[in-house]
């Protein structure tokens, strides 16, 4: 009989079950419909608005009115047109460990990101269990007369957040813009890598130059002794010329064992920006065959902001902060949670899988905030201030960004017109060297004026190649400034 008594109640169990599943669904399609009006509505805190800028009309030192086109949309291998540059440069973008250690980065604010975005959605989750005890429920407190009793459960569960004043929207918007930032800071690193890559290399042919200028001039007071110990030999001249002569030799001979220290640490660094072990680097031509890239206008300062990557991730990490006060605000506001369970509970394992132990339940709750002690009115003024600094570094970033323009641009004409100058010294002083040396050879000139002709000219030679450099190094600035060599239309056409 008693068999026969529980023949219509299991029946009657797996309809039950199935009850709680379309109630449970009828509960998700409730969250599902309350969440799309939701995040079609507004979320709590302020908008994001860029930082205004006080961008001037043109660059100060340009020398002409601003214009669409910008030396900074030029690929970087149209502005450093040397062979070997080019292959460095390639090599750095791929084993540079600041460009690895900035793609990681990325990589891990995506990951951030994707954490974020992951709130928006039902959280499901699953509990299996077994217990035994007594006055205990799964190891809960639970008065059962002192019995001792077995428990077992399988269930599913499902928990959703109603995002009702935009508090995870708000979390989201921050790490979307985080992850932008860190694309932009690699971006940075980028083009800081492609300047100091050619700065570094630049550097090295004008150690080069000035080693050979060094030798030669080396050699030419090494004829100037040789001649004045034949003048002394013959009785016409007197020990204070060859002790003059010897140690203007010396003086210039002791520069060439520091321009050979310097060049190796000068390959050293390279080396470093290649991801590479010290050792030397190969270059087949000097600084005299360079070629100065075409005199393109700088651009309009407003394409600026959008060009750099400094510039670009400011602004990235401005809105991030301007996200973070909607999250402080919507800690003021109540949460709605909704959760569900569905499964199996039986204190005979034997008896979990019939109609009876099947358990389902659907539960919403609102909680909220009544006494923090100050704590979320801290966070609120916490995150205003953050968004307040980033405002003002974005803008200081951006008044930065215009210093280092103009200060390229003017280095690069006023160097042109030394450079021009100190050619002039130069082929001056080639020739006064010249004439004295005659002169001297048929007794028409003392040995000070030949002395003091090569004494002149050497330093003058060594200040023309750091002329000849510093032009070189103001283009290279002025394209780093202008946020020059990372484009996505540039990295597209990359040889």
């Amino acid at each position: 009989m008693n068999n026969q008594a529980q023949k219509p109640n299991d029946r009657l169990a797996p309809s039950k079950t199935r009850s709680g599943i379309r109630v449970i669904s009828c509960f998700l399609l409730v969250g599902i419909l309350a969440s799309t009006v939701i995040l079609v509505g507004c979320a709590v805190g302020p908008n994001y608005k860029r930082p205004t800028v006080n961008s001037p009309n043109n660059f100060r030192s340009a020398t002409g009115p601003p214009t669409t086109n910008s030396f900074g949309d030029l690929p970087w291998w149209e502005i450093f047109q040397d062979d070997t540059l080019q292959n460095l440069i390639k090599i750095a973008l791929t084993n540079n460990y600041d460009i690895r250690v900035a793609a990681t980065r990325v990589e891990q604010a995506r990951a951030i990101y994707a954490e974020n975005r992951a709130a928006f959605f039902p959280q499901l989750g699953y509990q299996v269990g077994a217990s035994r005890g007594k006055n205990a429920l799964f190891t809960t407190p639970f008065f059962n007369n002192g019995r001792v009793t077995s428990d077992y459960i399988g269930a599913g569960n499902v928990s959703w957040e109603i995002d009702l004043w935009g508090r995870i929207r708000r979390l989201n918007e921050a790490a979307q813009a985080q992850y932008f930032a860190s694309q932009e800071a690699r971006r940075n690193v980028m083009i800081t890598l492609i300047a100091d890559l050619a700065q570094s290399y630049l550097q090295l042919l004008a150690l080069d130059r000035e080693l050979e200028i060094t030798r030669q001039n080396t050699a030419s007071f090494s004829d100037s002794l040789k001649i004045f110990n034949q003048r002394l030999e013959q009785g016409v001249a007197s020990k204070l010329e060859t002790s003059r002569a010897a140690a203007a030799l010396a003086s210039t001979a002791a520069s060439i064992p520091d321009l050979e220290r310097q060049i190796v640490i000068q390959e050293n660094q390279i080396s470093v920006l290649l991801g590479q072990n010290p050792g030397p680097v190969f270059r087949n031509k000097n600084l005299l065959q360079l070629t100065l890239p075409p005199d393109v206008p700088a651009g309009l300062p407003s394409s600026l902001l959008q060009r750099r990557p400094d510039i670009r991730e400011a602004d990235q990490l401005f809105r991030s902060a301007n996200a973070q006060i909607g999250v402080a605000v919507a800690d003021f506001l109540p949460v709605l949670d909704l959760t569900a369970l569905l499964g199996a509970v039986s204190p005979e394992l034997s008896a979990i899988t019939s109609g009876k132990s099947g358990l389902w339940s659907v539960a919403g709750s609102l909680t909220g905030p009544i006494f923090q002690g100050g704590r979320l009115v801290g966070q609120y003024h916490a995150a205003q201030a953050v968004r307040e600094q980033a405002r003002l570094s974005y803008q200081q970033t951006a008044l930065i960004a215009f210093q280092e323009v103009s200060n390229a641009l003017i280095a690069r004409q006023k160097f042109q017109e030394i450079r021009v100058q100190q050619t002039l010294s130069v082929s001056a002083y080639e020739e006064a060297v010249r004439v004295s040396t005659q002169r001297y050879l048929v007794g028409q000139a003392s040995y000070y004026e030949l002395l003091e002709a090569q004494q002149q000219l050497f330093p003058a030679q060594i200040s023309l190649v750091q002329t000849q450099l510093n032009q070189f190094l103001a283009v290279v600035q002025l394209y780093r400034a202008l946020g020059g060599g990372w484009q996505p239309e540039v990295e597209a056409k990359k040889p």
